[in-house]
């Protein structure tokens, strides 16, 4: 069975995490998204990207832990146990 991918902001961010997020779920570099997204707001006067970025910004929601913290912890939760 294949892995369920979300989308969320990423922890790797610039402004909020919005790009590097759908960078991430699309597996792609975040700074072509982030040059395609500025070609877009340079392109509709500014104004349109910059509403839809805020909106996305406000819809998807913030990684809850990124890989490495959640790996850390629970690898300290195991070194409790023995």
């Amino acid at each position: 069975m294949f892995k369920e991918k979300k989308l969320y902001r990423s922890t790797n961010k610039m402004i909020g995490g919005v790009c590097a997020g759908i960078a991430e779920f699309f597996d792609i570099d975040p700074t072509i998204v982030r040059v395609v997204y500025a070609l877009f707001a340079l392109f509709t006067a500014g104004f349109p990207g910059t509403l839809v970025y805020i909106i996305l910004l406000v819809i998807i929601p913030q990684r809850p832990f990124p890989d490495y913290q959640y790996n850390e912890f629970e690898e300290n939760k195991t070194n409790d146990n023995q």
